[in-house]
């Protein structure tokens, strides 16, 4: 049977920004044969990739701390900012998406990744770069791919690749489509309206943006997130 495609009903995607879950999803699913045995979720938030892994692993546990702004579905409560109280070498595959920057301690973070991991397990991150402040005031920090290398080298992880996922086309077109939006406001009407304008505007700009990507071809240091993959020893 063949596999299905990760959940890009995740509750961000909006018509102004569903190119971004298209292409961290594109990454997900071409490292899918990462992803088995025990797999647990660095912040997991409400899960809407769940149903994704499950197909490919036994058992799937998510952890976020009780503070998080989104529903609460962790199996494992827990600050990932400190010692997690897991015990070492029980995961096959650790992921993490769009968590990092959240957090104060990023580095005890990636320790614990390591130390719960099974020898040879993996790590999969998806961490934002130049992307807009979320989330705020909880929205410590933006790496770039030095950064994060070192970071995990740093922790213990060998074999890793840190692609960006956005060239700069598309980089560049959802930064417009995330200033148009900010044209929304005054009364139900007024919004109505400037909605019905910028709608079809912000289609555009992620369908053009991903045709210029594949004809002008500029460079790879301008991207809204990176995607990581890296293993444990």
């Amino acid at each position: 049977m063949k596999n299905k495609r990760p959940s890009t009903g995740h509750k961000n995607k909006r018509f102004y920004n569903w190119l971004v879950y298209k292409t961290g999803d594109k990454f997900l699913t071409k490292d899918s044969d990462k992803i088995n045995g025990t797999v647990y979720d660095f912040g997991c938030g409400e899960k809407p990739y769940q149903e994704y892994f499950l197909q490919f692993c036994n058992e799937y546990i998510g952890v976020d701390w009780s503070e998080t702004k989104h529903l609460l579905k962790a199996d494992i409560i827990a600050d990932l900012n400190k010692t997690l109280p897991i015990k070492n070498n029980v995961a096959d595959t650790i992921v993490s998406f769009s968590v990092l920057e959240h957090l104060s301690q990023p580095e005890i973070m990636l320790d614990e990744a390591y130390r719960l991991l099974k020898s040879n397990g993996n790590f999969l991150m998806r961490v934002p770069f130049m992307y807009q402040v979320h989330e705020e005031p909880i929205d410590y920090f933006r790496y770039t791919k030095y950064g994060l290398k070192y970071m995990l080298h740093k922790a213990g992880f060998v074999n890793i690749t840190i692609s960006p996922t956005t060239r700069f086309w598309t980089t560049i077109m959802v930064k417009i489509n995330y200033q148009l939006i900010r044209l929304i406001k005054g009364g139900k009407i007024k919004r109505t309206i400037i909605m019905s304008l910028i709608k079809p505007i912000t289609y555009v700009n992620q369908w053009l943006a991903i045709f210029l990507d594949k004809i002008w071809y500029t460079t790879d240091k301008e991207t809204l997130a990176y995607w990581v993959v890296a293993q444990k020893k």
